[in-house]
């Protein structure tokens, strides 16, 4: 999926739409990559001279790579935090950086969907976490 087709299936937009490409393999791995902006906001001030990319934002970069498991899901609904566990930071992300995710669904009961999610720059693990997703129909007005 290329960013258009991601528009399509994600409710996210600029500047919170935080993955670039997503596809999954016959395995049912989703894949993703976000290249991270030379001046995000999210780091300004994050810190002045050493920008580095916050962990909630890590987070929400692995979770929105989690949703692209959930397509049919996405048809009515809308999927929202339920929890973070497991949640480790062991490398430093900055501007510039390309992340790659790699997402799979680990257990799906009724409305929640609970994933593990890694994010690796470079090769190198930089956070991981089990998300838990609460479909949530969507309003409309």
């Amino acid at each position: 999926m290329d960013k258009e087709a991601i528009q399509e299936l994600l409710p996210h937009r600029e500047p919170m739409l935080l993955i670039d490409k997503a596809w999954m393999d016959d395995d049912g791995t989703a894949h993703a990559t976000f290249l991270i902006p030379e001046d995000p906001f999210f780091c300004r001030g994050h810190f002045p001279g050493n920008p580095i990319v916050p962990g909630v934002i890590l987070c929400e970069i692995m979770a929105q790579s989690c949703i692209t498991l959930l397509e049919d899901v996405l048809k009515t609904n809308i999927l929202m935090y339920r929890g973070l566990d497991g949640v480790k930071f062991r490398g430093v992300v900055r501007p510039g950086d390309l992340c790659e995710i790699n997402a799979t669904l680990v257990e799906q009961k009724g409305s929640i969907s609970i994933c593990d999610a890694v994010l690796s720059v470079a090769g190198k693990r930089c956070a991981q976490a089990r998300i838990t997703l609460a479909a949530t129909p969507k309003a409309y007005s």
